[in-house]
């Protein structure tokens, strides 16, 4: 069996290993985005099907809107909770819709139908802290007019979007130029503790009473209405229609006070998404449904499951091609220039942003998560496994050559050996660098430590947070004893010997 052919074999028993519960009949995926409003919409739609005997897959915290409509489109997921406002204007923004009879219109060319909405409309609004307000008589967007010193905090989101920033500085003519990008929960903090002036709110958030913050009015009305629906694709009408029908029951039911509250019920008070969802639909459709809550030890298990399998995964596929790379790149110098800069170069793509260009290509979950993964591992291994060969002093390997023995049998016998402490340091190298870069991963519905951290942002909850990053600390210094176990096995006791004593001399 040849390298690519066995990393072919690894890459898609990461596939089977990930999203073998996608391959039940009857089986449909729910979406929701990073924030908490859309995960709790989200556990309705995932109760209101279970409800109807459809096994569910809730993807929490997947990402963001453009994210979310191309795995629509690719049918990674069914359907999702989404805004007229965002549709009309991120989605569609060139079509310069105006009512919500054109948005449908447009859905359908891509065979994605919407609910009617469900009865409030989560704006944008801009907001700063009380005090500040008072202060500068701060009541109105265009009031910022008269202050350009201030510094603004926007998520990246709507640093991007046609609704956004630009499309906002530009329609009021704002001359501040100090605007920072930053996730959205954190923004709270950094308004709360004074490092920003002004941030971008939902008008349903709790963190606006949370933080005592005040709403500065769209008093030139740029922002349109963003009434919550949810969207999904039109082949559900007719496999599952009992869900669509259900899903449909829920127009005008949830009001801004309610959906506000129970924003807060979770973000403030903690009580869980899947619970404040299933209280809801008890009380406003009689649906009745079990919240279930795994424990905190079923929640560690399920994560360290998915991180192991994301990183166990990419490593191996990597060692099939880099240790190769690296003997190819010491046998062919000129060869070996081009390999060394182009692993170097991957290694210098942002991880979240290889893991969205890779989005395109392989959709969401564990897959592309495994790729970007391989390829962050291919620097260390191929750069220390040609050091290691390229450091054999030359009076051995002449030695060797002189000898007659083959190619062959002077890399496996004498030269591999010679350098495996290097390649095991680069391997071991490359593992901890997995085990930090996979929480990323949770972004694009991965899962691992990264999600319970994506979960701790948005609820401000440092506790949760620690829940994925105390077991990755944990898990990269059991990589660090493991490979220092396998150097001990693997290295023969004559070469760290030698290896002492040279560094002794």
């Amino acid at each position: 069996m040849n390298a690519s052919t066995a990393i072919c074999r690894i890459i898609l028993l990461s596939i089977a290993l990930a999203s073998q519960s996608l391959q039940a009949d009857e089986t449909i995926t729910i979406a929701s985005k990073v924030f908490t409003e859309s995960v709790i919409l989200g556990e309705m739609a995932s109760q209101i099907a279970t409800s109807s005997g459809v096994t569910v897959i809730h993807r929490r915290e997947l990402g963001g809107t453009r994210l979310l409509w191309t795995a629509l489109l690719k049918g990674e997921v069914d359907i999702y909770p989404e805004y007229t406002g965002t549709l009309s204007n991120e989605i569609f923004s060139e079509l310069g819709l105006s009512n919500d009879s054109e948005l449908t219109a447009a859905l359908g060319k891509h065979d994605v139908r919407m609910t009617r909405p469900l009865g409030f409309n989560n704006t944008y609004v801009l907001g700063t802290r009380l005090e500040l307000a008072e202060k500068l008589a701060l009541q109105n967007i265009s009031d910022l007019i008269r202050y350009p010193e201030l510094r603004l905090g926007f998520s990246n989101e709507f640093l991007d979007r046609a609704d956004g920033w630009r499309a906002l500085k530009a329609y009021y003519d704002l001359p501040h130029e100090d605007v920072r990008g930053l996730d959205h929960e954190l923004s709270y903090r950094g308004l709360d503790s004074g490092a920003i002036d002004v941030i971008d709110l939902y008008s349903t958030d709790a963190g606006i009473a949370y933080y005592n913050l005040a709403s500065l009015n769209d008093d030139r009305e740029f922002f349109p209405a963003y009434h919550a629906v949810f969207i999904y694709r039109a082949e559900l009408e007719s496999s599952v229609p009992q869900i669509i029908r259900t899903l449909e029951r829920l127009q005008g039911s949830v009001n801004e006070k309610d959906m506000a509250g129970m924003n807060a019920r979770v973000a403030i008070d903690g009580v869980h998404e899947a619970v404040v969802a299933a209280e809801f639909l008890s009380d406003k459709l009689a649906i009745d449904v079990e919240a279930v809550e795994q424990s905190a030890v079923e929640q560690l298990l399920r994560h360290t499951r998915d991180h192991l399998i994301l990183v166990g995964v990419s490593l191996s596929a990597a060692l099939l091609l880099a240790v190769p790379l690296g003997i190819a790149a010491f046998d062919r110098p000129r060869l070996g220039q081009i390999i060394l800069a182009a692993v170097a170069i991957l290694q210098t793509i942002p991880s979240l942003a290889l893991f969205v260009f890779l989005i395109p290509l392989f959709g969401i979950g564990a897959l592309p998560a495994v790729i970007a993964l391989f390829l962050y591992s291919l620097l260390p291994i191929v750069r220390n496994t040609y050091s290691g060969l390229h450091d054999i002093p030359t009076a051995l390997r002449e030695s060797a050559e002189a000898l007659g023995l083959p190619r062959s049998v002077r890399l496996l016998k004498i030269e591999l050996p010679l350098a495996m402490r290097s390649i095991l340091a680069g391997i071991k190298t490359a593992a901890v660098i997995n085990v930090g870069t996979a929480t990323i991963a949770a972004l694009i519905g991965a899962g691992g430590y990264g999600q319970p951290i994506l979960t701790g942002i948005r609820l401000d909850d440092t506790g949760l947070i620690l829940q994925g990053a105390i077991p990755a600390a944990v898990l990269a210094l059991l990589v660090q004893g493991i490979f220092g176990l396998l150097e001990r096995v693997l290295i023969p006791r004559g070469l760290k010997y030698s290896n002492t004593a040279a560094a002794g001399n």
